[in-house]
């Protein structure tokens, strides 16, 4: 496109909001006014009403221009005919105008709904979009010879204008030589048409205790200093789906691993538990809408909390909690280990407040199925539903439910004590409710809360456990300055409430204990791109063992977001 065509079609483009006032106002119909005494006194009214109203802000029609290079694409045609605008109505007091500037002269561009208008307010800036395309107009038709067709008295008309608006004319022209330059610009550097890259960077400092007492004296403490690197490729074919690639390369590990002596209670929201320093296939799923009610979940590599809502404000490992109890619910925990986690699931929008999410997830389903040992139907699975009510804008409610069966004697969460132990167990079945509240309390202020039972028995074995776990987390935003972020988090991690049968608790009864987790952080936003996290958690009776005491992490998070 040449340099003149593109300027015209970006004016055309604010012209079609541009002259849209000029019903309600009048201002465009002197334009092509065939009095002039009348078009100056216009003139003199539209100075007062910008200098009154929007002299000093630009339009965000202008704004939308100058930063979206391909802007342009969503012109509707210049229309030939009044007729073509819909909205536009012959006992208009301004319908004379517009039909002399749409069939005289055809500098009108509707909107692409061929819709005119006519009733939004118009700023300098906008005008001066107007009067360009008409100045251009003019120009084209005393180039062509026909300069008789252009009555003397518009031509003084325009001539007064153009001297009204000299300095925003210029500046709309350096816009679409800016906007010509940025467009070159990314037409050259795009990355791809349909795909945008962002990556996430963590830096982790963290220090850790387990506070054992058994034998005395016996405290272990480790340090690390760890990362993770994720890059997202997020593609849509349509503007309404997503398929996301993400890959991921971390040298975070367990805590427990130098040999702590906390369980799982210990672990941070980041850590991968993986090899080492090697990039792998992280994420792999698709996300696209079936009609207006419904969203589709299909991922060879996903997990359930891709789809289901995990109802916490908080759960975000890079920018939220610091520590693995405080970012899911046992809901979106059972049954997600292993490094490939197969999921299907969608989303249904039953009304304006409520939703139901399902997903069902199988751990092993690239394995061939050979005596129910993998498969998608014959390994680790977990058929997993939603209800999300949310009856106010700052009230969110859940209630779920999932089913699972796992080929051990393990929950495979990775949360706190979770084996059935006693007896021969060739697997577990697990039924799973959870409930679970979001409340903003103001628009700075949020309380959270989740609780859940878990039941689960063992296969081939008499044995029967019942699990609990509960938390609670109130946050605050933009407390000192704009993108930070306080909270406080208490709850109880997952906790062997009863046992039955050849069911055991794993602790020597004289030790077992309930164990508690409460977690203090804060995100100081440094930039936009740049935030560091600074936190500590304690974790009581870690492992519901008494004799382990209470093991304490602090955390210095450094998060680069691109």
């Amino acid at each position: 496109m040449s340099k003149f065509k593109h300027q015209k079609a970006v004016s055309d483009r604010l012209l079609g909001s541009a002259i849209t006032v000029t019903l309600t106002t009048g201002i465009l119909g002197i334009v092509i006014a065939p009095n002039v005494a009348n078009a100056e006194s216009l003139s003199d009214s539209i100075v007062k009403t910008t200098d009154n109203n929007v002299v000093i802000k630009e339009s965000e029609l202008i704004r939308s221009a100058s930063t979206d290079p391909l802007s342009n694409r969503r012109i509707s045609q210049n229309v030939t005919s009044v007729s073509q605008l819909s909205d536009v109505r012959s006992t208009d007091w301004a319908f004379t105008a517009l039909q002399s500037l749409v069939e005289r002269y055809g500098v009108i561009a509707g909107y692409p709904d061929r819709t005119f208008r006519g009733r939004q307010s118009l700023s300098r800036y906008e005008f001066a979009a107007g009067l360009n395309s008409a100045l251009d107009k003019i120009n084209e038709i005393i180039s062509a010879g026909l300069a008789d067709k252009v009555s003397k008295e518009d031509l003084a008309t325009l001539q007064k204008l153009q001297e009204e608006f000299a300095a925003e004319l210029a500046t709309l022209r350096g816009r679409v030589d800016a906007l010509d330059a940025k467009t070159a610009k990314l037409e050259a550097q795009q990355f791809s048409t349909t795909t945008k890259l962002r990556g996430e960077a963590i830096f982790s400092l963290a220090a850790a205790s387990d506070g054992s007492n058994v034998p005395v004296g016996s405290d272990r403490t480790n340090t690390t200093f760890s990362y993770r690197v994720r890059l997202n490729l997020d593609t849509s074919f349509t503007g309404k789906d997503l398929l996301r690639t993400r890959l991921q390369a971390s040298n975070t590990q367990n805590l427990i691993a130098p040999a702590l002596n906390s369980g799982n209670g210990t672990r941070l929201s980041y850590d991968t538990g993986g090899a080492a320093n090697e990039f792998n296939l992280n994420r792999l799923w698709y996300k696209f809408p079936i009609g207006d009610a419904f969203t589709g979940y299909v991922a060879p590599i996903g997990q359930t909390e891709d789809i289901i809502d995990p109802l916490n404000p908080l759960n975000n490992d890079g920018q939220g909690t610091l520590s693995r109890f405080g970012r899911l619910n046992p809901l979106l925990r059972i049954g997600s280990g292993g490094a490939s986690v197969a999921v299907l699931g969608f989303d249904w929008k039953l009304s304006p407040q409520g939703n139901l999410q399902v997903a069902y997830s199988a751990n092993n389903a690239a394995a061939p199925t050979l005596g129910g040992q993998g498969g998608l139907f014959g390994g680790s699975t977990v058929a997993a539903a939603q209800l999300v009510w949310k009856p106010s804008d700052a009230l969110k409610l859940g209630i779920g439910y999932a089913n699972s069966y796992h080929q051990t004697a393990s929950l495979d969460s990775g949360l706190n004590q979770e084996l059935i132990t006693g007896g021969i167990i060739t697997g577990t079945r697990a039924n799973t409710v959870v409930g679970s509240l979001v409340w903003d309390i103001t628009n700075k202020v949020t309380f959270n809360t989740w609780g859940s039972y878990i039941f689960a028995d063992a296969v081939s074995s008499a044995g029967s456990t019942t699990f609990t776990s509960w938390s609670t987390a109130l946050s605050f935003k933009d407390i000192f300055s704009e993108g930070d972020l306080g909270a406080i988090i208490f709850g109880q991690p997952l906790y062997k409430n009863s046992i039955s049968g050849t069911a055991t608790k794993g602790v020597a009864p004289a030790n077992d204990a309930t164990p508690y987790h409460l977690e203090a952080l804060y995100r100081f936003r440094i930039s936009k791109n740049i935030s560091i996290t600074p936190g500590v958690y304690f974790v009581f009776n870690a492992n519901s063992n008494s004799a382990n005491g209470t093991a304490t992490v602090g955390v210095i998070r450094t998060t680069f977001t691109f």
